[in-house]
């Protein structure tokens, strides 16, 4: 009957609507379709909204993403530092912050750090994360956000930009020589 099709299709659109992604973000990554992303009312650490990614599937190989693009402007040839809160549940594989500073028609990024050196995994409490990346002179967009690799749920809140100086160290970077390599440091 048309009622019982309304009622379904009112029921889908709720369904649907509160799905939705957060205003001024996109869902990307290599599996994006396979992960829930939408704000969660209340969820925050401080009582008020979220971000979650939540998988779908019970397995994905690949990765989701809740993110952002924006120009640099206000940045360039300064060293940012990105902070941002994340809580976690049942994450198996790693999840984390990520902040990328791009070239214009380049595909390499000028810096880039996605966290996996200290990966978030399985069930934490709020906890507060740091990227800094230096931002050059020729860079063209910042892209940035947070990411869930396979299955798990991740909220994340208060995403935070602030110029800081030289003393505080970049982040996700290789060492600039070997390290430990009698491994007496702990």
């Amino acid at each position: 009957s048309v009622m019982k099709k309304s009622i379904l299709f009112i029921i889908f659109s709720i369904i649907l609507f509160s799905f939705d992604v957060p205003k001024g973000w996109i869902k990307a990554g290599s599996e994006p379709k396979k992960y829930e992303m939408s704000v969660e009312k209340g969820a925050g650490q401080d009582g008020k909204n979220a971000a979650t990614i939540k998988s779908i599937d019970k397995k994905i190989s690949g990765f989701g993403t809740l993110m952002q693009n924006c120009l640099p402007d206000k940045y360039l040839g300064k060293r940012v530092k990105m902070s941002g809160y994340i809580k976690s549940k049942d994450v198996l594989n790693w999840a984390g912050l990520w902040f990328r500073v791009d070239e214009k028609d380049s595909k390499k990024p000028l810096a880039f750090d996605n966290m996996k050196d200290r990966s978030i995994k399985g069930t934490t409490e709020w906890q507060k994360y740091e990227i800094v990346l230096d931002v050059p002179e020729n860079a063209s967009n910042l892209a940035y956000g947070a990411l869930l690799y396979e299955t798990g749920q991740i909220w994340f809140d208060n995403l935070k930009f602030d110029i800081v100086d030289e003393s505080t160290p970049v982040t996700g970077q290789k060492p600039s020589e070997p390290q430990n390599l009698n491994f007496e440091e702990e």
